[in-house]
């Protein structure tokens, strides 16, 4: 005789926890609105910062390197475009590996993480909700820092053409949705550093480990672009390609190096996403 198994009427694995009820979970976290207030305020501190220091000194009054920061008060775009480029390299990793790494270890930190599989909850869509929510607000995140410092940049230097450091300029008509597609790669680059954290996340109770580990490797992949001994291995490092959004502001559009970028960048987390899965299956749930 077969064996039968038996739910509750009207039960259906795939609306358990339900995406709206984790978002509003981790919305209503304290970490949450600090990163948000963070994000939020770097744009007024870089306004400041350029009041009080009379703007950027300029390649000549610099080290002689031309960066974005050299036209930072040109426009609002260019401000945006600045605040972009100062926290790319770091700042906007700490929100993906908090909101990433932070998800599924907190809960088995409190202890309530076998509570919500005894729901019931199945573990893919529990750690799918998780992970899709975590991205979510990893996106949001970029997307504020970029949205403040354009509409606060327009406020102080005004509306107009996106000023090339090495000369020419950026039409005011396409800056917006330029800055759109910087901010999309961005996220796509960042996308290495989301599977590390939540991968950790799977693999410890403790939060900060998963955050920190994945920061910490992050970091380690920088430095590790930075030997040029390494040549074209470097190429296989998805931070040898989280600058290549520039080419997004360029008056003539640049794909290659997002191209390649997005590339490495989706292939590291599509196997960090599948280890989480794959080890969160068949994890004993003991805390």
């Amino acid at each position: 005789m077969s064996a039968v198994q038996e739910v509750a009427p009207g039960y259906q694995a795939g609306r358990t926890l339900p995406l709206r009820v984790e978002a509003l979970r981790q919305w209503r976290r304290r970490r949450t609105l600090v990163m948000f207030g963070v994000l939020a305020a770097l744009p007024f501190i870089m306004l400041i910062a350029f009041a009080v220091g009379g703007g950027p000194d300029g390649p000549e009054g610099g080290n002689g390197r031309i960066t974005l920061i050299d036209t930072a008060t040109a426009s609002g775009a260019n401000f945006a475009a600045t605040c972009l480029f100062v926290s790319a390299g770091f700042l906007l990793v700490v929100p993906v590996a908090l909101f990433c790494g932070d998800t599924v270890a907190s809960e088995a930190s409190w202890s309530s993480l076998r509570y919500l599989l005894a729901s019931p909850v199945p573990r893919s869509r529990l750690l799918w909700s998780k992970l899709v929510v975590a991205l979510g607000f990893s996106l949001a995140a970029m997307v504020l820092l970029p949205v403040v410092a354009l509409a606060a940049g327009t406020a102080a230097y005004g509306w107009g053409p996106l000023k090339i450091p090495t000369g020419g300029a950026l039409a005011a008509g396409d800056t917006v949705p330029r800055l759109a597609l910087a901010v999309a790669f961005v996220f796509v680059s960042q996308l290495v550093t989301a599977g590390l954290a939540f991968w950790l996340s799977t693999r410890t109770d403790a939060p900060l480990g998963a955050v920190g580990g994945a920061v910490g490797l992050t970091i380690v992949g920088n430095v590790l672009d930075a030997v040029t001994a390494l040549g074209s291995w470097r190429e296989f490092l998805p931070a040898h390609w989280q600058f290549a959004w520039a080419d997004a502001l360029q008056p003539q559009l640049e794909w290659g190096g997002m191209v390649k970028g997005t590339a490495v960048s989706v292939s590291y987390a599509l196997v960090l996403f599948a280890l989480a899965f794959r080890g969160f299956s068949r994890k004993d749930i003991t805390s």
